[in-house]
């Protein structure tokens, strides 16, 4: 187990809620990137297949809860796209 690995998950992990709630209640997607949040899903599923093959441990679900999280922003910034589409008519 790396604790350096858990702290860097912990603090990223922290920022997430914030980024959802203000996609949920803004409805609008200004300042977000959906190639980032991309991005960054690719590389919370490198770390948990990382996890899986190589070193086992814990930390596997800090990387899932925090993959959980930004498709859940994703998910959001699609929804957001599609509520300025129809605001746009």
């Amino acid at each position: 187990m790396s604790i350096l690995e858990a702290t860097m998950l912990i603090c990223f992990g922290a920022a997430w809620p914030i980024s959802i709630y203000k996609s949920y209640t803004s409805r609008t997607n200004g300042g977000k990137s959906v190639f980032f949040l991309i991005v960054i899903m690719i590389g919370y599923v490198a770390g948990i297949l990382n996890k899986l093959f190589f070193n086992f441990d814990w930390v596997i679900y800090l990387y899932a809860l925090n993959l959980c999280m930004v498709f859940t922003d994703t998910m959001l910034y699609l929804r957001n796209v599609k509520l300025t589409k129809e605001s746009s008519r």
